[in-house]
């Protein structure tokens, strides 16, 4: 680490990713409770628990406030994120941090443990294609002890009432709006602010190598081949081994899974 990023603020950077994320999700603290809770009952007090696409690390802070016994393993490819995480959590013992692409086949090579309690994962892998995530579900029964949990809360939506989702989808629209007029932070500005911090400008210049750059205007493409619907990860679950899998907590526009080996 950098003199100047090692004199960086990580406690104020993790904050504003959590404001930021917020703004997009403002039930995001409820579904984090409902996630602990189920690594808690199946696990105990003193888990050790893989965070898959772990960004800042904002599920492993939350599980090490909570229960903390419990060991963690985040893992992720985006080298600004990374850096924030790995900042935050410089002096505890109890958290490593790989760099490691889920896409790739022999990702799980970097793992310190074989063998884990829990496997958890928020807002990240609506990224992935669906034979993407298919080849990822089948690899986590092999990384769980028996008996273990898979978690993932994400975008997955009930279509089957589109009249009160396009209401939803409308209140929650104008919620945003008056938040960002109030001065909340979107995926753009907040990115473009990353960018500017000395301590974080060359991470986030090898992050926007790597990935499109979220200060640039959407697209605005659809991804058929991203699934969307809570029913198709369920489904997958089972197929790549779970022995049980079902919805634990819903949002208008999220929700969480869990799966149990």
């Amino acid at each position: 680490m950098t003199d100047t990023a090692a004199e960086a603020d990580w406690t104020a950077w993790q904050g504003s990713w959590d404001r930021q994320q917020e703004w997009y999700m403002p039930d995001r603290e409820e579904r984090f409770r409902v996630m602990l809770d189920a690594v808690e009952a199946t696990a105990g007090r003193e888990p050790v628990v893989l965070d898959l696409a772990c960004g800042t690390g904002t599920i492993t802070d939350r599980l090490l406030r909570r229960l903390p016994g419990a060991t963690a393993t985040g893992v992720d490819l985006d080298p600004a994120l990374l850096t924030i995480a790995e900042g935050h959590f410089a002096d505890d013992r109890r958290v490593r941090f790989v760099t490691a692409d889920l896409t790739e086949p022999r990702w799980t090579d970097a793992l310190p443990h074989r063998g884990y309690d829990a496997v958890v994962t928020a807002t990240a892998l609506h990224w992935l294609d669906a034979d993407q995530l298919r080849v990822l579900y089948a690899q986590l029964p092999g990384l769980l002890r028996d008996g273990g949990v898979f978690l993932n809360a994400d975008h997955m939506r009930d279509e089957s009432a589109p009249r009160l989702n396009a209401a939803l989808d409308a209140f929650d629209e104008q919620r945003k709006e008056r938040a960002r007029s109030a001065g909340a932070q979107d995926w753009a500005a907040w990115w473009s602010a990353v960018a500017e911090d000395p301590a974080l400008a060359d991470a986030a210049h090898r992050r926007f190598a790597l990935f499109d750059d979220p200060r640039a205007p959407s697209t605005g493409r659809a991804h058929a081949d991203r699934p969307t619907a809570t029913g198709w990860h369920l489904d997958a679950l089972r197929d790549a081994g779970f022995s049980e899998a079902r919805q634990l907590w819903c949002g208008a526009r999220d929700a969480l899974v869990a799966a149990v080996r």
